[in-house]
């Protein structure tokens, strides 16, 4: 391997895919890990290239790809993590701060598939471990149910409520769906503030109903809670309830901004502020999980070598 920058561990590289070289940048220096360099691009045809320049032998590899727009992105993550691996990297992880198909976790109709498990069985192969940010476990109870490898799911509430703590005065915590109810309670622990989870009807990704209101006490700021914003159907909702009952306009926040076609627009119009954590790149960006991210990803670059890990060739 080249000789690394001074202060560096020539045994520790970590390897941004496009988009994520500010986040791979965050995580390598309190990691004391090289930057690696390698070559992501599409032939005319379409066909993803890869070619890994950073020599990788011996060492521990962390592959750095928030997988929102997960199709686009698979097939390189995974050629990319084969070139690692012929490159003789003794073994590769993921830091995937974002994890997509966990909500695919159940078949409601005939004909339909579990994709979770089937994302999950197309990334073991590759990967000896995996750091994730609060993955949505809800009819999946745990990561290890479809992932056979080590993993950490880092937690956002402690960050998510240390915002709260410093932006809100006297917040009224509310989960927009019963999903919601394991962060928002969590978050309202951290905060020590009152908190209550709605009753949601999906019609449609875009079609959303939500129940009654709790009583909210007049001094009090309502601040939606949720993991994920996708459509942010649920959340106007929730905003739009708000408002019929005469209550302040909330303040919204998430751990992932995927933020479809035009959500984020129409919930920045529908409420005081939306706000997210930095697992996706976006102007909502906020609340920075590099922190716990770093001591996450160095348990696993500490853990014991894996024995006869299949590799993908």
């Amino acid at each position: 391997m080249t000789a690394p920058a001074v202060g560096l561990d020539p045994q520790r590289v970590l390897i941004a895919m496009p988009g994520c070289e500010a986040a791979t940048m965050r995580l390598a220096i309190p990691l004391s890990g090289e930057l690696g360099h390698a070559a992501v691009t599409h032939f005319p045809d379409g066909e993803s290239y890869v070619r890994l320049y950073t020599p990788v032998q011996g060492a521990e590899v962390a592959i750095v790809c928030t997988l929102d727009h997960p199709d686009e992105k698979l097939l390189p993550l995974l050629w990319l993590a084969i070139a690692a691996r012929q490159g003789g990297a003794r073994r590769i992880g993921l830091i995937a701060p974002y994890l997509p198909y966990m909500r695919q976790d159940v078949v409601f109709n005939a004909g339909e598939i579990r994709a979770a498990e089937h994302f999950a069985a197309l990334l073991n192969p590759a990967f000896d471990w995996l750091v994730t940010v609060d993955p949505h476990l809800h009819r999946i109870a745990h990561l290890s149910d479809v992932y056979r490898m080590p993993t950490v799911a880092v937690e956002a509430a402690p960050a998510i409520a240390a915002w709260i703590q410093t932006h809100v005065q006297a917040p009224f915590l509310i989960g927009p769906d019963d999903e919601s109810r394991q962060w928002v309670q969590q978050v309202a622990g951290l905060c020590n503030a009152p908190w209550a989870a709605l009753t949601k009807t999906r019609h449609s990704a875009w079609h959303v109903e939500i129940a009654e209101l709790p009583d909210i006490p007049p001094q009090c700021v309502p601040v939606l809670v949720d993991d994920i914003i996708s459509t942010g159907r649920t959340m106007l909702a929730a905003a739009a309830l708000l408002q019929r009952a005469g209550q302040p306009q909330p303040i919204c926040v998430g751990v992932h901004a995927v933020f479809a076609a035009d959500a984020y627009s129409r919930l920045c119009a529908a409420t005081a502020e939306a706000v997210t954590c930095d697992t996706i790149p976006h102007p909502s960006n906020q609340i920075a999980l590099t922190e716990p991210l770093v001591g996450a990803v160095s348990r696993m670059f500490d853990l014991p070598l894996p024995s006869n890990k299949p590799m993908l060739v």
